[in-house]
């Protein structure tokens, strides 16, 4: 079983930046696959950013020039890099792991581990 941990996250002016972290526990693998959703209030959560365990990386085009996915060497921990915050970026974050290879398509159907959320709140 994988358990994962948020940290990171709160208030920041626009224009501001922020990291968002991810330690997961337990066993992710050797292949995981991680990532970054948001969710909007009553919307579905949107896929962000994912990175499988050997560096490769997909973001979304929609904040591909402001946010950026990294991992550890040991591929437990996963951050979500933010700058030039936006007041539209106002939403709950969560990561997401898997212990199967990224398909790359942003669907956390694929993702059966989740962290707890964050917060990240942008004012103008």
């Amino acid at each position: 079983q994988v358990h994962l941990v948020q940290s990171g996250g709160g208030s920041v002016q626009a224009g501001g930046s922020l990291t968002l972290s991810c330690v997961a526990s337990g066993s992710i693998g050797s292949r995981s696959c991680m990532a970054w959703f948001r969710q909007y209030p009553g919307e579905e959560r949107e896929g962000l950013a994912v990175m499988d365990s050997i560096g490769g990386t997909k973001i979304r085009d929609s904040v591909k020039s402001r946010f950026t996915i990294s991992r550890d060497n040991a591929g437990v921990s996963a951050y979500l890099r933010m700058n030039n915050l936006k007041p539209e970026d106002t939403a709950m974050y969560y990561c997401a792991a898997s212990t199967r290879l990224c398909s790359w398509a942003f669907s956390e159907y694929e993702f059966a581990y989740w962290g707890q959320g964050t917060q990240v709140t942008v004012s103008s």
